[in-house]
């Protein structure tokens, strides 16, 4: 169904579709971001979407999704995207061809009690049989990933300890990093963190572990990467942040 969005030139005509989301991602991503969320419909969780640009890696740029105020979708805000057509592509079947003509609209937020009917408590995070030098269960070989049906989750985690270390630094790369570890039904998960608020918030403090108490992460499978897809918290959800006063 077409549905023209407020404020924007009416000679253009109206996106081809339009979605309502829980924005459950706002990740870095090259030069641009990685936005998902779970369509919104009837006020209850419906599918994943990942809105993506006609890039090469399909990263999404600020001008094609900010609101029209000039601001950034926020992990938690109820957003209205125009989108062209689902492009799915091989275990990334979330994928949406977004439409940048258009503003996207906020619509509100959530708090950490709204959130939870969007919680997935059901099965591993994927397949937990691919560790790289400086993870644990934080990959998938892509011969493996060519049979998955989705790349997107969102989990409830007791703790998350949050390691900001230099992990090239026996090899010369002195760059910090910020590494979420976890568990997840018994499986313990050291992944690269790209949200970039935690990750701007922790690259601030010194190395070292930090402890988080209850948290909600969105674990994203990225694209191919030297024949694997690797696992990341494309977004941190605190309880004491969230949750409604």
């Amino acid at each position: 169904m077409s549905e023209e969005l407020p404020n924007n030139d009416p000679e253009i005509p109206a996106p081809d579709v339009v979605k309502t989301l829980l924005c459950l991602a706002n990740s870095r991503k090259l030069s641009g971001r990685c936005v998902a969320g779970r369509e919104i419909i009837s006020g209850r969780p419906g599918a994943w979407i990942r809105p993506v640009s006609d890039r090469e890696h399909q990263e999404v740029s600020h001008q094609e999704r900010r609101y029209e105020n000039g601001t950034d979708p926020r992990v938690l805000d109820v957003i209205r995207v125009p989108l062209i057509v689902h492009r799915p592509h091989e275990y990334q079947q979330e994928n949406w061809l977004l439409d940048p003509r258009f503003y996207w609209e906020n619509k509100g937020r959530l708090n950490w009690q709204q959130l939870q009917p969007f919680v997935q408590p059901v099965g591993p995070l994927w397949i937990n049989n691919g560790t790289s030098y400086s993870g644990l269960n934080d990959r998938v070989p892509i011969a493996e990933a060519a049979g998955l049906r989705n790349s997107l989750r969102l989990i409830r985690v007791e703790s998350l300890t949050i390691r900001v270390f230099r992990p090239g630094e026996a090899f010369g790369n002195a760059k910090r990093r910020v590494q979420g570890q976890f568990e997840d039904r018994g499986t313990r998960h050291w992944l690269w963190v790209t949200d970039p608020v935690y990750e701007g918030r922790f690259l601030a403090q010194p190395d070292g572990c930090h402890e988080l108490g209850e948290c909600c992460l969105t674990v994203s499978l990225g694209e191919p990467h030297e024949g694997y897809a690797y696992k990341l918290v494309a977004a941190v959800i605190e309880r004491v942040e969230t949750e409604e006063k």
